[in-house]
């Protein structure tokens, strides 16, 4: 793919097209998009003083704050690459990290600071420590002072720089996911693209474009789940940037519900980016408690809700599209930070497709073991592949070869997910491989069988996980969540999940407990499921 864009360039020409309009919001805090470009530009000074050159890595270790974005396209200035550091990750985590990734520079969130005071005696590429939002102690840098610096110049940058976004995956360590920058940003474009807008291939393109978004309605959204995921990064915050729109981002450090539905009626939300029902389930809760409260929210301004990488359950997206504005949809899609976007679904009050049922996009496939194409209706089980831009992980050929499949002639990522075909083409998501359950010689998929136990009347949340089983292997066990002043009936659960499942999935240990644990991007810790299933069930 010949591009000249490339998300610096892209944002510069943003800024000299919309200077004045928002670009991040958070609270109180404004910043139009003179000065997240001229903050980035003096950072990226700073950057160039502190020795980054093109390919250098820069990781960044923060929360959804404006520092968050105005680092990273510092970074993309100076032709650097921005490492994305998950905050919850303890010491053996980031050393790994930082050490696979070859990192120079560490920007962190100054609430961090304990985690990453040995970090460079461990990490011998780390050359500086940046403690973003207070002074930092021990030698680090402060990135206010960073501040300081000559702004860099806009420059030619070369499309095919890396980028970089770090998977933790479901199993092992995170794994950096490689892209052309130029290449990936151009399908960002195009992905995000809306009906009626202008098309933008090129870099020439974007004044026009951002120009007629403004004339419409600019992309106001929100990134409810961590920009150090690809979800909060490219669907919430990349897809408004790269328009001339607006980030808005929360200011609690974990997800609250009520924080942004006030957040959507304070800065007219168009777009919400968030994963699945462990964000979409209590933001229905806190909808329906505003309005029985005499209070409710005014959300008329979202038009779009966007999802990947848990079950969004029907009965969720159902009470969602009740209360949002006619015509607003929900798109959920089926994807992987390494085969991007491979199955989608677009709901609307009136067609709402089943949990967990996707149209396959163009370009992606369902393989057998044979690596043949399911044929649909046959209720054979496959590997779902996307075609994709991605060439590989970084520093690890061996699962690169692995997960990257090169098939007739296309580049395909098969990551994981598992899934089935119905007659009618559409794909029906089994979960992933490698939590795939062995009991008596079956095979069951958790998110198959939690997709179906949420739908169960008082089940706030659920997790299936196979446990040692001496005369199968494994078996079917669940944790569930109840919603507050529910009751409980496992023996009604159970004759309930005989009319919807196949018996050898449902679940023969049920253990009810407070909450289901899960990352901030909504991903389940099946570790920990497996841990607290110990004992016995009820």
């Amino acid at each position: 793919m010949n591009t000249d864009l490339h998300f610096a360039t892209a944002w510069e020409a943003v800024a000299r097209t919309v200077p004045d309009k928002l670009a991040v919001v958070q609270g109180s805090r404004r910043l139009d998009w003179r000065e997240f470009d001229d903050q980035a530009a003096r950072l990226a000074g700073a950057l160039r003083d502190l020795g980054v050159q093109p390919g250098s890595k820069v990781a960044l270790m923060l929360f959804n704050d404006p520092e968050h974005l105005v680092i990273q396209h510092a970074t993309f200035k100076v032709r650097g690459v921005p490492v994305n550091v998950n905050y919850r990750y303890l010491h053996n985590e980031l050393c790994y990290l930082l050490r696979n990734s070859g990192s120079e520079i560490l920007f962190f969130d100054s609430a961090l600071e304990e985690r990453v005071r040995s970090l460079r005696q461990e990490v011998p590429t780390l050359r500086h420590l940046v403690a973003v939002r207070a002074a930092p102690s021990d030698g680090a840098l402060c990135y206010a002072d960073l501040l300081g610096a000559s702004p860099e110049p806009p420059a030619e940058r070369c499309g095919d720089d890396l980028y970089l976004m770090y998977t933790g995956g479901t199993t092992g360590m995170p794994k950096g996911v490689m892209y052309p920058i130029g290449e990936f940003c151009a399908a960002q474009y195009a992905r995000d693209q809306e009906p009626d807008a202008k098309t933008v291939t090129r870099l020439a393109d974007i004044p026009e474009a951002v120009l007629g978004d403004h004339a419409r309605a600019p992309c106001v959204s929100i990134p409810a789940s961590p920009l150090v995921h690809g979800m909060g990064m490219w669907a919430g915050a990349m897809r408004a940037l790269n328009r001339g729109g607006t980030v808005v981002l929360l200011e609690g450090r974990s997800f609250d519900a009520d924080e942004l539905w006030k957040a959507v009626e304070r800065e007219h939300v168009m777009s919400i980016a968030l994963v699945g029902d462990p964000f979409a389930r209590p933001m229905l809760r806190a909808l329906e408690e505003a309005e029985a409260a005499g209070r409710p929210y005014d959300i008329a301004s979202v038009k779009t809700i966007v999802s990947s990488g848990v079950v969004f359950s029907r009965e969720t997206k159902e009470g969602l599209l009740d209360r949002l504005a006619p015509g607003a949809e929900i798109r959920d899609s089926l994807g992987s930070t390494e085969g991007g976007a491979m199955g989608t679904t677009r709901s609307t009050r009136t067609a709402i497709d089943p949990t967990g049922s996707f149209q396959l996009l163009p370009g992606a496939k369902v393989l057998d073991q044979d690596g043949a194409p399911v044929a649909p209706g046959s209720g054979v089980a496959g590997a779902v592949a996307g075609r994709t831009l991605a060439f590989g992980y970084y520093g690890d050929p061996e699962l690169s070869a692995r997960t990257f499949q090169e098939i007739d002639g296309v580049r395909y990522a098969v990551a994981g997910d598992w899934a089935t075909m119905d007659a009618d083409g559409s794909m029906r998501l089994l979960g992933r491989g490698s939590h795939c359950i062995n009991s008596r010689g079956e095979k069951v998929y958790p998110q198959e069988v939690e997709a179906e136990i949420k739908a169960f009347e008082g089940v706030e949340d659920c997790l299936v996980v196979g446990v040692p089983d001496e005369r199968g292997g494994e078996r079917v066990a669940a944790l569930v969540a109840l919603e507050a002043g529910a009751r409980f009936d496992p023996d009604a659960l159970t004759g309930w999940l005989h009319g919807r499942i196949s018996g050898y999935k449902i679940p023969r240990q049920l253990k009810v407990v407070e909450r289901i644990s899960r990352a901030d991007n909504g991903k389940a810790d099946y570790a920990w499921g497996r841990a607290a299933l110990g004992g016995s069930g009820l």
